[in-house]
């Protein structure tokens, strides 16, 4: 049944994509579409309609959204088994928490998804999964599996195919100079810190971390028995300056040069520079976390800190998780030439038990065909143009103490709050209503600062679903609109890059 059928009106005032949509959902409500009906395609559903692609597309954006209809790529989309449920739909939920005492929110891991493999909306860290090559994936995938042979663990320093194709790629794209030999494939950042920190630090030795920074990085170091130096940041990044006259005597700096987690900032060259003496005079590490360094939006990609060192003290981190797609679980550590047979020993002492080798397979694979730099690509055209779209979605809600902070590169926004507001209270609400939100506040392990929200736009499809995410949002959070939709708040709307 289509929404022709059912009544929808091309003359109405309500806008025709929100007919669809209403039409749609009463269908699946009232049990007239039943749970796996497929649903006619975008191009069938537009003829029939004679309404634009993009009409269409705006609806079954908000339907899949809500959890009424869920897309299975080329086979189509169909309507969801559990379609309608108040659990499916976060704009029902969030009008539930402020009719009903609060409950507790639905259990989560470590990325943010919840118990039905879903994540939360605008989640950070999360590619966009809608864009990534699933049929070519499959087709590398399907040539590894009916020639693997390999039934034993994995290399504990992962497959050499992976190691040299990241060689490549790191010398070509970053300007790492480094032999396959020097490069460990590991689950994830955890525990590449945790070997970098196990491997080079004695127990009671003090590392330096960024302030606000990633919070398992904190959580790693103190676990292992480490002690913490939060070291302060400003607009040109790491306050090398405070570290060395407070903490001269650290072992290791854990930073994030090219876009800092969570603000964006990129550390200056005068920095890294400083940075590298320090981590040379007094024999240092320092551990580069370029988790999404591939994606800058002005200009071209800054080299790794990593290529600027001449005294062989930094160690590179990098992560194919956040790039592709996040089950992968690959991450790789580059090492300097000498610690190279250390943290060889050192893998086959570790506890994570390696990565599958028929994914390194696949991704080495990818990697060497020219696949990855292409995807690379892509995604950043793609996701500038998201950002876009939410930057643009949030413009009327900018303004009494709210601000957006656009800089050069990265996979998330944050939402500059007044002082008045409760960062860490807004994203638990934002949460229950079923937004991945990210409080500033909770990045500082108890230092004081200001205040803020981390979104992700990586996900976000269309114009009218980063307005429709938004406004949903707001109202989830109560955060009334700064100007009328369509207007801009002025000189505040955006601060500074």
């Amino acid at each position: 049944m289509t929404p022709q059928a059912a009544g929808t009106e091309p003359n109405a005032a309500t806008p025709l994509h929100l007919q669809i949509y209403s039409r749609y959902k009463s269908l699946i409500v009232r049990g007239r579409m039943a749970p796996g009906e497929r649903v006619p395609s975008l191009r069938v559903l537009a003829v029939e309609l004679g309404v634009a692609r993009g009409t269409v597309e705006a609806a079954y954006d908000r339907l899949i959204g809500e959890g009424y209809l869920v897309a299975k790529g080329p086979a189509g989309t169909f309507v969801a088994d559990k379609a309608g449920s108040a659990a499916a739909v976060p704009a029902r939920r969030a009008r539930a928490a402020r009719a009903t005492p609060a409950a507790p929110p639905a259990r989560h891991d470590s990325m943010g998804f919840y118990e039905d493999g879903k994540p939360p909306l605008l989640q950070m860290g999360l590619p966009a999964l809608d864009a990534f090559p699933r049929k070519l994936w499959t087709r590398l995938l399907a040539r590894h599996a009916r020639t693997a042979t390999a039934l034993t663990r994995p290399p504990a320093a992962g497959l050499p195919a992976l190691r040299e194709a990241l060689a490549d790629y790191l010398h070509r794209s970053r300007g790492i100079e480094a032999h396959a030999q020097q490069i460990f494939i590991l689950p994830a950042y955890t525990a590449a810190l945790g070997l970098v920190a196990q491997t080079l630090l004695r127990r009671g030795d003090s590392c330096w971390i960024e302030t606000p920074g990633f919070p398992p990085t904190s959580h790693v170091l103190a676990q292992l028995g480490y002690r913490l130096a939060r070291i302060p940041l400003d607009e040109q990044g790491l306050d090398v300056a405070h570290g060395r006259d407070r903490h001269p005597g650290a072992r290791l700096a854990v930073v994030t040069p090219s876009h800092q987690s969570p603000t964006g900032i990129t550390m200056s060259l005068a920095r890294r520079n400083a940075l590298l003496d320090w981590a040379g005079e007094h024999n240092a590490w320092i551990m580069e976390d370029d988790y999404d360094g591939e994606y800058r939006y002005r200009g071209h990609p800054l080299p790794a800190l990593k290529s600027l060192d001449r005294v062989d003290r930094v160690l590179y981190c990098g992560t194919l998780s956040k790039v592709l797609f996040p089950g992968l679980r690959l991450a790789y550590l580059v090492v300097p030439e000498s610690q190279r047979e250390a943290f060889g020993a050192a893998c086959l002492r570790t506890l994570h038990g390696g990565c599958p080798e028929l994914f390194q397979a696949v991704a080495a694979d990818f990697i060497r065909e020219g696949h990855f730099a292409r995807h690379i690509k892509r995604m950043r055209t793609l996701y500038a143009r998201r950002r876009a779209m939410l930057a643009d979605a949030l413009a009327p809600y900018l303004g009494h103490g709210l601000s957006l902070e656009l800089r050069d590169g990265g996979m998330h926004l944050l939402i500059g709050l007044p002082d008045h507001l409760d960062d860490v209270a807004l994203a638990r609400r934002g949460r229950e209503a079923g937004y991945g939100l990210q409080a500033l506040t909770d990045w500082r392990d108890g230092e004081p600062g200001r205040r803020g929200l981390m979104v992700s736009f990586t996900n976000v499809a269309t114009p009218v679903q980063a307005r429709e995410l938004v406004a949903n949002l707001m109202a989830a959070l109560q955060l009334p609109a700064a100007a009328p939709p369509g207007k801009t708040t002025g000189p505040g709307r955006r601060a500074p890059a």
